[in-house]
């Protein structure tokens, strides 16, 4: 095995470390000494293979991205073929299943759910991260280009429409796991509220 080999397996346990401490303790448990330690390797040897603290965590929210594209069914060269939606119906459809993928993997990865928008910890962690992330929102748009066309001058671009979905589906998520959104409508249940965003956003769905 070459010594480039070696690197890149300590960087995978690296990584890997890094993820098992954040579904176990969360984004507060990320310091180099508890990765370092979790891998089973000395405090130092981060910082042989991760120029800085940001950088490190950058790799490990990339791989939350790729986990939450494959559980999104957008992890294809073509991010599951949602460039081929053509019928507002279907890419509806999709949008839905893609809001229901998103809130369950905030539910069930609170940890890494948050590092992976924590911009002021990421800052300056490169275009790698950028390179993961932003083909899922680029999915996200271009369904509710199709949903919802541009309607003339002064009407919402696609994009701002598809930024303001995923802000509030982000905001159901975080609040339903600080048990918030459950005291402001009195029950547990997620999808009226969800139905709800996705009226709001894209207009009400074909009955």
């Amino acid at each position: 095995m070459t010594e480039q080999d070696n690197a890149t397996g300590l960087r995978a346990r690296l990584v890997a470390a890094g993820v098992e401490l954040l579904a176990l303790e969360g984004v507060h448990a990320l310091t180099l000494r508890e990765i370092a330690r979790q891998a089973g390797v000395s405090h130092g040897a981060p910082r042989r293979h991760f120029a800085t603290h940001a950088e490190l965590l950058a790799a490990i929210a990339r791989h939350g991205f790729g986990e939450l594209a494959a559980a999104l069914g957008l992890d294809g060269r073509d991010t599951g073929g949602t460039s081929a939606v053509r019928e507002p119906a279907e890419a509806r459809d999709r949008l839905e299943r893609l809001a229901r993928g998103y809130l369950a993997f905030a539910a069930d990865r609170p940890g890494m759910f948050e590092l992976m928008f924590r911009h002021d910890v990421l800052e300056g962690s490169g275009a790698e991260l950028r390179s993961t992330s932003l083909p899922l929102f680029d999915a996200l748009a271009g369904l509710v280009a199709v949903v919802r066309p541009p309607a003339g001058e002064g009407s919402p671009s696609p994009t701002t429409v598809a930024a303001a979905l995923w802000a509030n589906l982000h905001g159901l998520a975080q609040l339903r796991a600080w048990g918030s959104l459950g005291l402001a409508t009195g029950t547990d249940a997620l999808d009226p509220v969800l139905r709800a965003t996705l009226d709001a956003h894209l207009g009400p769905a074909p009955r």
